[in-house]
């Protein structure tokens, strides 16, 4: 497979494969380049539906451009514990960044969380975050003020008394939990609506049925969230040599 960036031919092919309704390992395969390459591509480019070649050619020049300029000097990956390969892992940080973004989250809570996430530890210190990330220390503080008013992050400290962001194992059922919750407000509010509007009513009646489907939701979102929650804990001792 061909090494380096993706050519904006490339980019063309991937557009085209796109409109097509081409799986992205199908495009990879015709490119001759890895599918995690054409995943990254798309979605830190506005997803499969909105992607554009030259959109995406440019966008991916003026990232170069900022991270040369912005990248201190003598400046090196940070290093990867049981043999990764750093760039690949910075890679994926982005797609996992972008990712979170085009869920709704802010651009710079999403690089904080993502980088949270990729680590070992599943925590970081401010400072620690203002390193990795090369962004200021008020950056990485008003990130974590909204990480943690969404229950995504906590905070506790360590034995040299400083702050530490911690990801734990539970943070996608509190996410879960949190997104139900939501959804039962809206239900809640959906029903008044209903009795406002008159019985019987088309806006009253709308509004009943999205209060019955976001209901359906909510409750089982709330129970599958309680029945996988054991995934997130494994009883059986598992380490990174003994897991296949």
């Amino acid at each position: 497979m061909p090494g380096g960036r993706l050519t904006q031919q490339e980019r063309q092919q991937i557009a085209l494969g796109l409109a097509d309704g081409l799986a992205y390992a199908e495009i990879a395969r015709r490119l001759e380049r890895p599918t995690s390459t054409i995943t990254r591509e798309v979605m830190r480019n506005d997803g499969p539906t909105a992607y554009r070649a030259d959109l995406a050619h440019r966008a991916t020049e003026r990232r170069t451009h900022r991270r040369r300029q912005t990248a201190p000097r003598g400046s090196q990956a940070t290093p990867q514990g049981y043999g990764r390969d750093a760039e690949a892992v910075r890679e994926y940080e982005e797609l996992l960044t972008t990712v979170f973004t085009q869920s709704g989250m802010p651009r710079m809570m999403s690089r904080v969380m993502a980088c949270l996430t990729t680590t070992d530890a599943g925590s970081l210190t401010a400072s620690e975050l203002v390193q990795r990330l090369q962004v200021s220390p008020a950056s990485i503080s008003k990130a974590i003020a909204f990480l943690d008013g969404q229950g995504l992050v906590r905070r506790e400290r360590d034995e040299r008394r400083r702050e530490r962001y911690v990801v734990d194992d539970d943070v996608w059922y509190e996410s879960m939990m949190a997104s139900a919750r939501a959804i039962a407000q809206v239900v809640e509010t959906a029903r008044q609506g209903a009795g406002v509007l008159g019985p019987g009513t088309p806006a009253a009646t709308r509004l009943e049925n999205i209060a019955r489907f976001l209901d359906y939701v909510s409750e089982s979102t709330a129970r599958a969230a309680e029945q996988a929650r054991d995934i997130l804990h494994p009883t059986s001792e598992t380490t990174p040599d003994s897991t296949a």
